[in-house]
C-alpha cells in the first residue's frame, strides 16, 4: 500500500470534515506533535446514538482508506466508545454520556468543546 502523502494538517480537515458531514458534535483536534509518539492528532467527537456513532466510523473509514491510509477499528458491536486508528491520526467517536465519563480531553490537556447542536 502507498502512504498517502496528507499533511498532518490535511488529515486533520479530512476527518473533521467528515465529522461535520455527519452531524458529529464538541468535534475537538489535539496536536500531538512533540507531545507523543503514538500519533500526530487525536480527534474527539460526540454522536448522539449507537448508530450515528457507528455510521461516523463506517464513514471515516471509508474515507481514509481511500486516501490511502491502513485504519483499525475498535468498539464497533457497542458503539458506546469507537476507536479509528490511521496511525497519523487516532479518532474517539463517542456517545455523550461516555464521553463525560472518560474526558480525555482532560487527559490531554485540551479545553473542552463549547457545546453545539446541530
Amino acid at each position: 500500500m502507498i502512504k498517502s502523502s496528507m499533511t498532518p494538517d490535511d488529515l486533520v480537515t479530512l476527518v473533521t470534515g467528515q465529522l461535520d458531514t455527519d452531524l458529529a458534535e464538541d468535534v475537538l483536534a489535539i496536536d500531538l506533535r512533540g507531545r507523543s509518539s503514538m500519533a500526530d492528532h487525536i480527534v474527539i467527537a460526540t454522536g448522539n446514538s449507537n448508530r450515528q456513532v457507528a455510521a461516523m466510523a463506517e464513514h471515516l473509514v471509508e474515507k481514509l482508506k481511500a486516501n490511502r491510509y491502513r485504519v483499525a477499528l475498535e468498539g464497533m458491536p457497542q458503539a458506546d466508545w469507537v476507536l479509528v486508528d490511521a496511525g497519523d491520526i487516532v479518532i474517539h467517536l463517542f456517545r455523550p454520556e461516555v464521553r463525560s465519563y472518560y474526558n480525555l480531553e482532560r487527559m490531554w490537556g485540551a479545553a473542552e468543546p463549547a457545546t453545539t447542536a446541530h
